[in-house]
């Protein structure tokens, strides 16, 4: 892990150096659209057809927001490192019923929350941006909720704390596309790719992978 926060560091400390002019500021929100990917994965969604549609996995949605700092290099070139508050997760549903009518159902909900520091190398056009580059991420929390019912009322209702079971740091890559309006304003979308396993102390693999959607304003 040292390595990784080695070479995020380095191309901050190198994109200062090279910087033309004054670095500006910015904010951006949004929402994340998350899930799973990997060996452990792919043997659960396998176990799932089983089920025969009573349980099914799902995408987690949640947002993110923060700031960067953009660093000049020329003209059409920047280095953006940033901080961010982003939730990622997972989900399943189940349900048993009688024509189309939910008798017992069930939710559980895996919730991660990390603080994430993307470095990226941002390439501008006449208002088109493209952008990539590495991230790490530090796992804030991580919560399993877990709901059940007969015709609609809950008799489990159970949340508890897991993040001893879960890797505190997350390495991945990121990239997308966005447009910077004249007045400061900007759009974009990115993508999340993670690298290391978020479980923790266990040989089964599991990464994170998550769509952004968001809007930005730089100052």
């Amino acid at each position: 892990m040292k390595k990784h926060l080695f070479f995020l560091s380095f191309l901050f400390v190198s994109g200062a150096v090279m910087a033309q002019s004054k670095p500006s500021f910015g904010v951006r929100v949004g929402v994340v659209n998350s899930s799973m990917s990997g060996d452990a994965v792919n043997n659960f969604q396998n176990l799932l057809t089983y089920t025969g549609g009573a349980v099914t996995s799902h995408s987690k949605t949640g947002f993110y927001g923060g700031g960067f700092v953009s660093i000049p290099v020329s003209e059409n070139f920047s280095v953006e490192p940033g901080l961010t508050y982003t939730q990622k997760g997972y989900e399943l549903r189940g349900s048993l019923g009688i024509k189309g009518t939910d008798i017992i159902g069930g939710k559980s909900q895996l919730d991660l929350a990390y603080i994430e520091m993307p470095v990226l190398a941002k390439a501008t056009i006449s208002g088109l941006q493209l952008f990539a580059g590495p991230q790490v991420g530090y796992l804030a929390s991580a919560n399993l909720h877990t709901t059940a019912g007969v015709f609609g009322f809950n008799f489990i209702n159970d949340k508890r704390d897991v993040k001893d079971q879960f890797n505190p740091w997350d390495v991945s890559l990121t990239g997308g596309v966005g447009y910077q309006f004249g007045n400061g304003f900007s759009i974009n979308a990115a993508y999340d790719h993670g690298l290391s396993k978020v479980n923790s102390g266990q040989s089964i693999q599991a990464y994170n992978q998550a769509v952004k959607v968001g809007v930005g304003f730089r100052f």
